[in-house]
């Protein structure tokens, strides 16, 4: 299960799609609508004095999924879909919950395009980088490397591999033997915690990224390996052979490929861990 992320004012929502729907992190709501310094415990009184006051117990709307903590692990999660998170804001007092309410029904007209029409969400994510500042070389690169990574997510689904902890755990395989680094460690020298580390990396370790996971589809095929523990192998030589590639081009330009810099706002903290070779 994939986390994405939206922003709301400023704030971070996270999400996940599952059953042709959206489903929004609860917490990430509350936290947006509130200000609240402790947006958890926020939640937690909240549905004890609603189910007190109206009967309306709001558990009841939400549903228990994995989406990516501060830490980089997949945590279970109170989410609900649109039509919960709709019954959920009419019990919280505030004053953005009618902007939230508009753009929530947004993010869902939005998918039931994309839904009509898978074009409109690749035009969205251009149109989104594009804001952001991102150059057309960077765009078709992470474009590129998108495709390369859903052809790969693709052959493990069809081939007994779960998603969620499994498509993570062999992700950060691939990811620790081409770079040195765990997904984790990565976004910790980038000073990242829930953005998504692809929307951070610049060409060249877009390129190794794409490389990586090529080979590593390729080398499964090959294998035609079947199931978790057996895609393991695979992940691993897949990462090899962008490891070799990249040290080899650093070894020619003096200059490490994997970078601390990211897109964030000016200012931002970083937090550095030993880069491995």
């Amino acid at each position: 299960m994939t986390t994405n992320i939206s922003l709301f004012q400023g704030k971070t929502i996270r999400k996940t799609f599952h059953g042709d729907e959206w489903w929004f992190s609860v917490v990430d709501v509350v936290g947006a609508l509130t200000d609240s310094v402790n947006p958890r415990d926020y939640w937690f009184k909240m549905k004890a004095r609603v189910q007190a006051e109206d009967g309306f117990e709001p558990s009841t709307v939400c549903r228990q999924m994995k989406l990516s903590a501060e830490d980089g692990k997949m945590r279970e999660t109170d989410c609900a879909n649109i039509e919960g998170i709709f019954r959920i804001i009419q019990s919280i007092p505030s004053p953005k919950a009618e902007p939230f309410k508009l753009w929530l029904a947004k993010a869902g007209y939005e998918r039931v395009q994309e839904i009509a029409d898978p074009e409109r969400s690749v035009d969205r994510a251009r149109e989104n980088w594009q804001k952001h500042g991102r150059s057309e070389k960077w765009i078709q690169q992470r474009m590129t490397g998108q495709e390369t990574r859903n052809k790969l997510t693709d052959y493990w689904s069809g081939h007994g591999v779960k998603k969620g902890d499994e498509f993570a755990v062999l992700t950060n395989i691939i990811h620790e033997e081409w770079s040195g680094l765990t997904v984790r460690g990565h976004k910790n020298i980038k000073g990242l915690r829930s953005q998504n580390l692809r929307d951070h990396m610049n060409e060249a370790e877009l390129i190794f990224t794409a490389l990586a996971e090529l080979s590593t589809r390729q080398i499964a095929e090959t294998m035609q390996a079947e199931g978790f523990e057996k895609n393991k192998l695979p992940a691993k030589k897949g990462g090899q052979i962008a490891k070799d590639a990249r040290k080899a081009l650093e070894d020619k330009t003096g200059k490490s490929v994997v970078s601390e810099d990211n897109f964030l706002p000016p200012g931002t903290s970083k937090k550095r861990v030993k880069y491995l070779t």
